[in-house]
């Protein structure tokens, strides 16, 4: 037993059904030979819609292939060339706005970035979808620029352009980690190193539709157990990829739902189908029957027409019109009147839509009997390995190793997203502007300009869609974010143009500035200012702001103030040292001043202080009386007295106060009063006015004598009858 060559190429292509090995090797003029090929059904379905679900068992698969190809040809296989399934790529459509207006003249760098940032959306976009908290387990295989914008408006290009708004609309297409990482795992079980990755659509492209046949509209669709693949080729590249969830298996299920089969013999019934006129098969119940062809088919129509319709409509969404043709291709392409149907759909003539097999294959010299289209795929995979491989290369990001997969030519770009640098942050953002009203106009301070990242590949600065090799070394320092924006009122006010005050001040002119007010606060011209602080330049128009301008203010010229107690209660009491007159009129400081205005201040001589009873609060000084009725006269007597303490000592309500004075009230009760105490507050003559009468007293009616209590509400009656 020997090595394999460097020049053989073994590959695999692991299906939804089945594991197809086979080892190729290159001929003269750019040709291949096929040397041998093995397949294998899987056991359990342990694949799943093109997806490894059971490592274990299909490395089993994957073993058995491996060694009996070696057993037939006498080789040690080591190295292999596998695909990834197309159903598993993911394309996402975004719109991403960036603010440019403080970066100036867009460069080459800032649109690769912004393009660069809509990806890294469109990543994040798809693992939500698919809720994955790591954006970082999709890998980009290609994007294609829908349209620029520039301030709202479509544009063709962004270079060199200026504005405050810009947009891009990108189309991403992205591969799951997971669909790499399960291939991995299988292939190592197996003791396989992945020489080469390809993706399915492209490796049957590379082989059915070569580059100079891709200006044609195209669909190719490979059919297989448990999904159909779509890629479409136009323009002279692969514009679209779509999977539609159908293939063969559901015919298959069909069939067994009709005539009661186990799914194994259905599945050979329908292949039978495209090659016998009459099929013999027996149920679950142990009857045999004999049908012909058509009888088959016209219990599994509607299945097949079901297909037909998902194929039809998926490739029309994805091209928005019908293609100019249609290649079928994969073991679920032989299902029948398939061709025919999808024609039908797709407005095509039949010869438009057609199978292809091996045959159809010029790049082979030697295909060891392999025939049908369910071979189109692996030897794909086999000339992608040779001419259009994908491999992992290995690149050091400031310092750190990234291992990343080759989907396609790799750039800078693709490192930093591989390592999850968030795109958007790149270039260092503006600094924050400050916005300002200044005498109401709005005016806004931009911040300082960021700087451009620092991208060093291999020592050299590039811009980030250089290309990248293996073992390059990246060194990347992020931009910087600009400073805040700074302001001071003198430096805004070169616009403002406001008139001096001229006033007359104790006989002396003056001719006032203008002053400055933040917030409606005064200030200096040279204080830093806020975001959204409101500034007034303005002439003085108060007489304090003209005592403050002229240098004549002091802060007792304001309203003056002591304070006293009252029984332990803090009081206060103002007064004004200075007196002021506008045009010959007593004034207060915030009075408005007028140009020319004739302004006069002094000091007062002396302030009088007022007395107990005129700071005296009203509660204080209340008095408990009795109040009765007297020969119909309504009276209050008093039943309690205050006695007034000024700083311990007896004093006067018409006393004079003094600055932290304590002043103490105390209410004292007198006896209980009686009907003689009326006396003293009646000027009344009660004298009997003829002799011979007789003094009658009485107390709410009754009887009474001058010593009797009285109290409140109490009618009194005297007189003399």
């Amino acid at each position: 037993m020997y090595e394999e060559t460097k020049n053989h190429i073994f590959a695999l292509d692991i299906g939804t059904r089945s594991v197809v090995g086979l080892l190729v090797s290159p001929a003269p003029g750019g040709k291949f030979t096929v040397l041998g090929y093995e397949r294998e059904e899987h056991e359990e379905r342990s694949m799943l819609d093109g997806q490894i679900h059971d490592v274990v068992a299909v490395a089993d698969v994957i073993i058995r292939v491996k060694q009996r190809l070696e057993s037939k040809l006498n080789v040690t296989l080591t190295d292999v060339a596998v695909a990834a399934a197309g159903r598993s790529l993911h394309t996402q459509r975004t719109l991403v706005t960036e603010d440019i207006s403080g970066l100036g003249q867009l460069t080459h760098n800032h649109i690769v970035a912004l393009e660069l940032s809509a990806v890294q959306q469109a990543q994040r976009m798809l693992a939500r979808e698919h809720k994955i908290n790591d954006f970082n387990q999709y890998y980009c295989v290609g994007y294609s620029v829908v349209n620029y914008y520039l301030d709202g408006e479509m544009i063709g290009s962004l270079m060199d352009q200026r504005g405050n708004e810009a947009r891009v609309e990108v189309i991403a297409t992205f591969l799951p980690r997971m669909v790499v990482d399960s291939l991995i795992a299988a292939l190592k079980r197996a003791d396989l190193n992945m020489l080469a990755l390809t993706l399915e659509p492209i490796a049957a492209i590379n082989v059915l539709v070569p580059s100079t046949m891709r200006r044609l509209n195209v669909a190719l669709v490979d059919i297989g157990a448990g999904t159909s693949d779509i890629a479409i080729t136009g323009d002279g590249t692969v514009i679209a990829y779509g999977m539609v969830p159908a293939a063969g298996d559901e015919i298959t299920d069909a069939l067994s739902q009709a005539y009661l089969l186990d799914f194994n013999i259905a599945e050979e019934v329908k292949r039978k189908l495209s090659t016998q006129e009459e099929v013999t098969f027996s149920d679950i119940l142990g009857m045999e029957h004999t049908l012909t062809q058509n009888e088959v088919i016209s219990q599994i129509e509607d299945a097949i027409n079901n297909l037909a319709d998902l194929i039809s409509d998926r490739i029309l969404e994805l091209n928005s019109k019908p293609p100019q043709a249609v290649m079928l291709i994969g073991g679920g392409s032989l299902t029948p009147n398939l061709p025919q149907k999808v024609s039908e759909r797709l407005s095509l003539p039949q010869a438009r839509v057609a199978v292809r097999g091996v045959d159809a294959i010029q790049s082979f010299t030697d295909k060891a009997d392999l025939s049908g289209p369910e071979f189109v795929t692996p030897l794909g995979i086999a000339v992608a390995a040779k001419k259009h491989p994908i491999k992992y290369l290995t690149v050091y990001l400031n310092e750190e190793p990234l291992r990343i997969f080759d989907l396609k030519q790799m750039t800078v770009g693709d490192v930093l997203l591989y390592a999850g640098v968030d795109i958007k942050r790149l270039h260092g953002r503006p600094g924050l502007a400050m916005t300002v009203h200044m005498n109401g106009k709005l005016k806004i301070i931009p911040g300082g300009h960021g700087t451009a990242p620092q991208i060093l590949l291999n020592g050299n600065p590039v811009q980030l869609d250089a290309p990248i090799q293996a073992e390059d070394r990246l060194v990347f320092t992020p931009g910087q974010d600009g400073t805040s924006a700074t302001a001071k009122p003198i430096e805004l006010a070169e616009d403002e143009s406001v008139d001096t005050l001229d006033v007359m001040l104790n006989d002396t002119p003056l001719s006032l500035s203008p002053m400055v007010m933040i917030n409606g606060q005064e200030a200096a011209w040279d204080t830093p200012l806020k975001d959204r602080d409101q500034i007034e330049i303005r002439r003085p128009s108060t007489l304090r702001e003209v005592l403050t301008a002229a240098q004549a203010y002091t802060p007792n010229m304001e309203m003056q103030q002591f304070q006293f107690t009252v029984n332990g209660r803090i009081m206060r009491h103002e007064y004004a040292m200075y007196s002021f007159f506008i045009n010959g009129r007593k004034a207060q400081l915030d009075d408005k001043i007028q140009k020319n205005d004739q302004i006069v201040y002094h000091m007062q001589a002396s302030a009088s202080l007022p007395s107990i009873a005129d700071v005296l609060p009203v509660e204080e000084q209340t008095a408990v009386n009795t109040i009765v009725t007297f020969n119909g006269k309504t009276l209050q007597i008093p039943t309690s007295e205050t006695e007034i303490y000024l700083d311990g000592e007896r004093a006067q309500l018409s006393d004079p106060i003094r600055a932290n004075a304590a002043i103490t009230l105390k209410v004292r009760f007198k006896r209980e009063p009686v009907f003689s105490d009326v006396f003293r507050y009646v000027s009344d003559n009660l004298h009997a006015t003829e002799p011979g009468k007789k003094l009658v007293i009485t107390i709410n009616g009754a009887p009474a004598s001058f010593q009797d209590p009285i109290k409140t509400g109490d009618i009194l009656e005297f007189e003399w009858k």
